[in-house]
């Protein structure tokens, strides 16, 4: 069973930076897609970025040229750094896998629905 766990979240004033750290245990395949999404109260849950399993990702407009989304070699853990935060930015954020692929991902949609395990979520909140 894969378990996804989140950590790294906190309060940052508008221009800082965090690090967003998700570790996969009991994933065992390297080069299937993972992503970060987040929800902020009252809104919808949207794709921030994706990793496909060549580690190419895609970015939501909002975000790009401020996050980067990477993982480790193993590819047990994920990571977001995020710089340049604003308000906008204050939000749950979910690291999200598919398990049980065996063949290279290529994906570079944000939509939520091709993944089926998720993280309980870290909590970024943002001050102006």
């Amino acid at each position: 069973q894969v378990q996804l766990v989140e950590s790294g979240g906190g309060s940052v004033q508008a221009g800082g930076s965090l690090r967003l750290s998700c570790v996969a245990s009991g994933l065992t395949y390297r080069r299937g897609c993972m992503a970060w999404f987040r929800q902020a109260p009252g809104k919808e849950r949207e794709g921030v970025a994706v990793i496909d399993g060549d580690d190419d990702p895609t970015y939501a407009a909002s975000v790009k040229g401020r996050f980067a989304i990477s993982r480790d070699v193993a590819g047990n853990s994920l990571y977001l750094q995020m710089n340049n935060l604003t308000p906008e930015d204050t939000a749950m954020y979910y690291c999200a896998a598919k398990v049980g692929v065996t063949y290279i991902c290529r994906r570079s949609s944000l939509s939520a629905d091709y993944f089926d395990t998720w993280g309980q979520g870290t909590q970024v909140t943002v001050s102006s």
